[in-house]
């Protein structure tokens, strides 16, 4: 068996698409027969920007395991929202209150942007790339946009065929990655 994939929901909002978008990726690493894992940003201690980043770094309860399997993973795949032009601050925060440069050098991800607009996350999906590189992280090329999700989603699963068949193609190359 492969080894474990870390997806990331990429915001903490209530009731968010991306935890429902991580769990159709959840399932589909599962019907390939490799093990995943959902790291929630809704469960971020609700202090953690306070308590839990820079001086405080490891040292939060309630970030502590977060920390722990975003450095021993090796594969992450992130479900990016895209907000005001770009992707969650929250994400950026947790990003920050990770072990650099363990969590990431050398590491691989893949990346799946969400909107409720015609641009799938593409800026948001395009700044953390450029994050992830600078943090040493390979990023897999193909990149799933998700445009117009809110029209394209019902009952926590996705009802366009080609967006389904994106997130196959992207999942099967991420695997061989």
């Amino acid at each position: 068996m492969k080894e474990k994939i870390y997806i990331i929901s990429g915001t903490n909002r209530e009731a968010a698409v991306s935890l429902q978008v991580a769990h159709i990726y959840q399932d589909v690493f599962e019907r390939k027969g490799v093990e995943s894992e959902i790291i929630d940003l809704q469960n971020l201690p609700d202090d953690f920007i306070a308590a839990a980043l820079y001086s405080n770094a490891g040292t939060h309860e309630g970030m502590k395991d977060m920390r722990k399997k975003m450095k021993e993973g090796k594969k992450f795949l992130f479900v990016v929202p895209e907000y005001n032009g770009s992707f969650p601050g929250v994400l950026k925060a947790f990003i920050d209150g990770l072990i650099f440069p363990d969590s990431f050098t050398g590491k691989k991800a893949a990346l799946v942007g969400l909107s409720s607009g015609i641009q799938g996350g593409v800026l948001a999906m395009s700044h953390l790339t450029d994050i992830l590189n600078y943090c040493g992280t390979h990023v897999l090329a193909r990149k799933v946009k998700l445009a117009g999700i809110g029209k394209n989603m019902q009952n926590g699963e996705i009802t366009n065929d080609l967006y389904n068949q994106l997130i196959d193609w992207q999942v099967d190359e991420f695997l061989d990655f």
